[in-house]
């Protein structure tokens, strides 16, 4: 008897401690955080959703619907030169899901990602997205500030993280049972940068199209953008463009079985762009000599002298969508690229362009900034905590201003594997997305659930064998097809109709 009126005095400790430990909103602006300020925190009613910014009787967007959430503004001062902003929306407590998803940025970030957190929000999830220290999408804020181009490399997502951990903790009287990141490009970057440098943030992991060489990158991309940009007659029109893609359909779209328009493994297609060269005079339908070596330029790895890799190039059948034609109109690199060695590498807001030399400069950058890049194969203390890692690519990935060669994924998931051996799949699984521009886009499915296979694979140990993804055309479905983890590709079963998934299986060829 004694034994159980102790039990029960415990248990109702235990609540009333629970309870008084959830702070509400308005009062999470007195929370005291370490190198952090609480700037603002909201109770945002349930309805269309309004801006940051805005005042409250502005007019809100009817098409975005939010449930009633917490809002809150944080700056986070790791060290005396950082200024890292922060936001951090959580569901009302009865309609959260009891976990934390963080989204991360594209390019040089310089925002909120508030697509993806109104999409996380929506959910039930609570999530946080930061601008990583700096204002708008150039590199100009690390000339003279090392401790900014820190905070952007990997230190801001990591405060983040903490910060936003520690205020989930103070309103809803605990912290979230899982936690995932989610992003693309530069937030799949920060992904694998999170899995080394602070394993114990996340419980799974979603990195897509990673710009995790971001400098090789860059490298690739304005040794291509110079190179055509001193020679106009190198510039491909959009229309010859599209018949080159045209011409590596013809030549490669049968490879895996079916013609539907999609390559299911452009690294079997070696299609030679010199078989579209002019014969007699320049039309719309052949290549210039100039035009082929450009061509060439976008398929080849750029390397060192000696023959070592620095970036890789891209795969056919992506064509349609890789806009060198815009180095006509355009008087300079794209910013992304252009920010590395003017402002990273250089110091130098006048740095020439002209000037760029591939091998002096990439080694340059690298020696400046090289941590934000993220190529260390070792994931082994993520692996060991329980971390699950999705990766994501979409085949059809070129071009220039951001855009990712798919073979760069599939060079870091063979590192990981070399490093930590042939058989990771338990924690560690790619998929590559036959027609998928970057992060989405493209005529190939490029629709699905990653968030969902990596919870059904962290809380239930269900491992996803396939993620079945859609290409959506207006309101309707045209075409779903199952995604294999990498080596494997879908195989088409020889009946049925072949834009059902259905009639694929995942095999290894």
């Amino acid at each position: 008897m004694f034994k159980n009126l102790v039990s029960m005095f415990v248990l109702m400790f235990a609540a009333a401690t629970a309870a008084v430990a959830e702070t509400p909103c308005d009062g999470l602006a007195s929370l005291k955080l370490r190198n952090a300020t609480v700037t603002s925190a909201t109770e945002v009613p349930k309805g269309p959703y309004l801006p940051s910014g805005l005042p409250a009787d502005a007019a809100a967007n009817p098409k975005i619907q939010t449930p009633a959430y917490c809002r809150v503004a944080l700056l986070l001062t790791p060290t005396a030169d950082s200024h890292v902003e922060v936001e951090l929306w959580m569901p009302a407590r009865e309609s959260w899901n009891g976990k934390y998803q963080a989204v991360g940025g594209g390019g040089w970030v310089g925002s909120f990602n508030v697509n993806g957190m109104l999409n996380a929000l929506q959910q039930g999830y609570a999530t946080s997205s930061t601008d990583t220290g700096h204002k708008g999408p150039e590199a100009a804020f690390a000339v003279g500030h090392p401790e900014k181009l820190v905070d952007f490399a990997y230190r801001a997502v990591h405060e983040m993280t903490e910060k936003s951990k520690a205020i989930m903790t103070a309103f809803y009287g605990r912290g979230p049972r899982f936690s995932y990141w989610n992003g693309c490009s530069t937030g799949g970057r920060q992904g694998l940068m999170e899995a080394v440098r602070y394993p114990e943030d996340f419980d799974g992991i979603i990195s897509g199209a990673p710009a995790n060489n971001q400098f090789q990158l860059g490298a690739w991309r304005i040794n291509l953008d110079t190179t055509i940009r001193k020679d106009p007659r190198r510039i491909v029109p959009r229309s010859k463009m599209l018949m080159l893609n045209r011409a590596v359909l013809a030549a490669c779209d049968t490879l895996d079985g079916i013609k539907d328009g999609l390559l299911s493994d452009p690294t079997k297609c070696h299609f030679d762009p010199a078989t579209l060269l002019c014969r007699d005079a320049d039309s719309d339908g052949c290549l210039t000599a100039s035009q082929v070596e450009t061509v060439k330029l976008l398929y080849a790895p750029v390397t060192k002298r000696g023959g070592e890799l620095i970036y890789p190039g891209l795969v056919p059948g992506g064509e349609a969508d890789w806009p060198i034609s815009a180095f006509a109109g355009a008087p300079d690199p794209g910013a992304i690229d252009l920010g590395i060695f003017r402002y990273v590498a250089h110091e130098d807001p006048r740095w020439d362009w002209h000037t760029f030399d591939l091998e002096r400069d990439t080694a340059l950058a690298l020696e400046k900034g090289g941590y934000v890049e993220v190529t260390d194969p070792d994931l082994s203390a993520f692996k060991s905590r329980g971390g699950k890692l999705l990766m994501y690519h979409g085949w059809n990935d070129g071009g220039t201003g951001g855009a990712i060669s798919p073979l760069n994924s599939v060079n870091y998931y063979s590192s990981v594997l070399a490093k930590m051996g042939p058989r990771q799949d338990d924690w560690l699984r790619l998929f590559m997305v036959p027609g998928m521009d970057h992060c989405g886009g493209g005529p190939g499915p490029n629709q699905f659930a990653a968030l969902t296979a990596l919870e059904n694979w962290r809380e239930r140990g269900e491992a996803p064998n396939h993620i079945t993804a859609y290409h959506v055309n207006i309101d309707r479905v045209d075409i779903s097809r199952p995604l294999c983890p990498y080596p494997q590709v879908a195989v088409y079963k020889g009946a049925g109709n072949t834009n059902d998934a259905a009639n694929f299986v995942c095999k290894t060829q």
